[in-house]
């Protein structure tokens, strides 16, 4: 049994005040704030006045570290989590991207043992039932309708947790149930489907939107299309990405402001080149250029991905755009959380899973707890 003092941690009004925490096996078993106990069992440990927010959940990345999830080796994509988990995430799905069956076959088998032993929460499929109009920088040769036979082989692991497609694509909007009863979670993205159909997605059970704003047509003010249609549904949770690249300040203020902190998850859309440095890199098949930290498609220039962290998705939104921390700590842990189902995390309180960020005053990472445990 371990207590954690002299921290501060949000309260109910969301402010930050003294508090403790008690940590016992892989479990918060008490917290609170003011005066700590004096269980004679527990070891103290004193963080001097530093902040802990619950650990970080990503529902969407593609590596980290240099190791990719799209690799079909375990063991970088065991190299990407470890990456991410000491940036403070410490539930993630390895995200794959469109691939030819074969492919995605051999990626989904290589994550396995890591989904198996809890590294990852998941498999995430994005794509290849996307929209080629919009497919950003996934490869447009292997973008395809959905196969009864294929998808109920992607299936077949139990592994996968969510399922990004374009619900214009061939047989797109009939799968969604079927990907629901599977397990998984549907979103929507790299679409230009109209507001008719993005609803129909949405009624057959999609309830998150894949990067919002990227992959799509932007807002207009005659044809809601996919932004504003996912915008305005309350069923609907929605990844933003925090990196200023991807969506500009004004307009990630935007959709949390009208969607709310409950409805944002921040993702980051990583690729093995988080935390690895400029130069050249892959996404797949496709050839990748990072510079000052942006990562591009080699031919056409195109976004691919981030090399983005969690922990600079916090100070981002909290010192660019103007969030105040209760709001940035909830679209970084409780609202991915409840979008995956995850009942056991994403807040700070008894009974839930000990995942802990502890950081300085400034927001950088000094420390990170795992299911009770330090990450190295």
């Amino acid at each position: 049994m371990r207590l954690l003092t002299d921290l501060q941690w949000l309260n109910a009004d969301g402010a930050l005040a003294d508090g403790w925490i008690l940590i016992e096996s892989d479990r918060i078993s008490d917290c609170g704030h003011g005066a700590a106990p004096q269980p004679e069992e527990a070891s103290v440990e004193s963080l001097e006045g530093a902040i802990v927010l619950p650990g970080f959940i990503d529902l969407h990345c593609h590596g980290g570290g240099g190791g990719s999830y799209l690799s079909g080796s375990t063991e970088e994509a065991h190299q990407a989590a470890l990456t991410h988990r000491r940036h403070g995430t410490t539930t993630s799905l390895g995200s794959l991207a469109s691939a030819s069956h074969g492919d995605l076959l051999r990626q989904i088998e290589a994550l396995l043992p890591l989904a198996a032993d809890g590294t990852l929460a998941g498999i995430h499929l994005e794509g290849p039932w996307l929209a080629p109009d919009y497919c950003g920088a996934h490869d447009p040769n292997v973008l395809r309708g959905v196969a009864d036979d294929q998808l109920a082989e992607l299936l077949a692991s139990g592994q996968i947790a969510m399922v990004t497609l374009a619900p214009e694509v061939d047989g797109a909007l009939a799968a969604i149930p079927r990907l629901v009863a599977a397990g998984a979670v549907v979103a929507i993205g790299h679409t230009g489907a109209d507001e008719a159909v993005i609803k129909q997605a949405i009624d057959a059970g999609a309830r998150v939107a894949t990067h919002l704003f990227n992959a799509m047509p932007p807002l207009h003010h005659r044809k809601p299309g996919p932004a504003a249609t996912l915008l305005l549904d309350d069923r609907v949770t929605l990844e933003l990405i925090a990196d200023l690249e991807h969506v500009a300040p004004a307009m990630l203020e935007l959709a949390i402001r009208v969607a709310g902190p409950d409805r944002v998850a921040l993702v980051t859309d990583a690729i093995a080149a988080a935390d690895d440095g400029d130069g050249d890199h892959r996404l797949g098949n496709m050839d990748v250029v990072v510079s000052g930290g942006v990562a591009r498609l080699r031919e056409g220039g195109a976004l691919a991905g981030s090399t983005l962290t969690q922990d600079v998705a916090l100070r981002q939104l909290v010192e660019v755009v103007g969030v105040d921390l209760s709001a940035a700590s909830t679209m970084l842990s409780a609202t991915p959380a409840h979008a995956l189902g995850l009942t056991d995390r994403g807040q700070i309180a008894p009974g839930l899973r000990a995942d802990l960020v502890v950081l300085t005053p400034t927001l950088e990472v000094i420390d990170v707890i795992r299911a009770g445990v330090r990450v190295d």
